[in-house]
């Protein structure tokens, strides 16, 4: 036998103090403000052997409709593409808007409006939502989408443990969609020597604690995001589970 906890919340709606409803769990978590990296190179609007089948891009638009409006009344979320963009495609890194409350909707807006095209710089990307996140100040959390590896020579693995020696406490996770496989890739230094995974991105999980993921499906990429970017909820008769150690 064991007491099962109730949450404070629970004896408050019984008692008509608070309305039953979802409520945060681990306020300390959801806190965390999060920086979401998302892939716009041309990868993403490429069309397969099969040509009647959605490009990644669309997939992942759909994939972001679905669970936004789940994440983001929790936690402050920004958001950083790379890709489109003019000139040198590496350089092409742009910060659509710093974290905000209730974000769902400008971030599905803005993935909606996005326009593949361009190269993959993955390590500047991260490097750039890490500064967006005062990263040596304060706790943060940062979530790459991306289909590829590192295409304009940046070290995804060296900067991984920069960040993990640097870092108040950042949390790096990746999600891996629909991922190209390219270890020999000229662009990406550390690739040819990366065993690990799919994507030599997975180094920068590996270094900051945080999680790989790999996904094939709109189903898969939008739990993927309520994985990471989201934060435990409870309600009516919800047991309590353990919130995680970091982000």
């Amino acid at each position: 036998m064991f007491a099962r906890l109730i949450p404070l919340p629970f004896w408050a709606a019984c008692l008509g103090l608070l309305p039953m409803a979802p409520v945060p769990y681990a306020a300390t978590g959801c806190a965390t403000d999060a920086m979401l990296v998302f892939d716009g190179s041309a990868s993403m609007s490429e069309i397969g052997f099969d040509t009647q089948a959605a490009t990644r891009i669309t997939e992942a638009r759909d994939a972001m409709r679905r669970a936004m409006p789940q994440i983001a009344p929790y936690r402050r979320i920004g958001l950083i593409a790379y890709g489109p963009g003019p000139g040198n495609a590496c350089d092409n890194i742009e910060l659509r808007f710093a974290p905000m409350p209730d974000a769902a909707a400008a971030l599905v807006a803005e993935v909606e409006a996005l326009r593949p095209g361009g190269l993959t710089p993955l390590a500047a990307s991260v490097r750039a939502a890490a500064e967006v996140l005062e990263y040596r100040e304060h706790p943060g959390l940062v979530v790459l989408v991306t289909d590829g590896n590192e295409t304009c020579g940046g070290r995804p693995c060296a900067l991984g443990r920069a960040l993990a020696a640097e870092a108040r406490d950042l949390t790096v996770h990746v999600i891996g969609f629909r991922v190209v496989v390219d270890f020999f890739s000229w662009d990406s230094p550390e690739a040819g020597s990366y065993t690990q995974g799919n994507t030599v991105a997975k180094c920068l999980a590996d270094s900051t604690g945080g999680m790989y993921v790999s996904t094939e499906t709109v189903d898969e990429l939008a739990a993927a995001l309520r994985e990471t970017l989201g934060c435990p909820l409870i309600g009516w008769g919800t047991a309590l589970t353990p919130a995680r150690p970091k982000g």
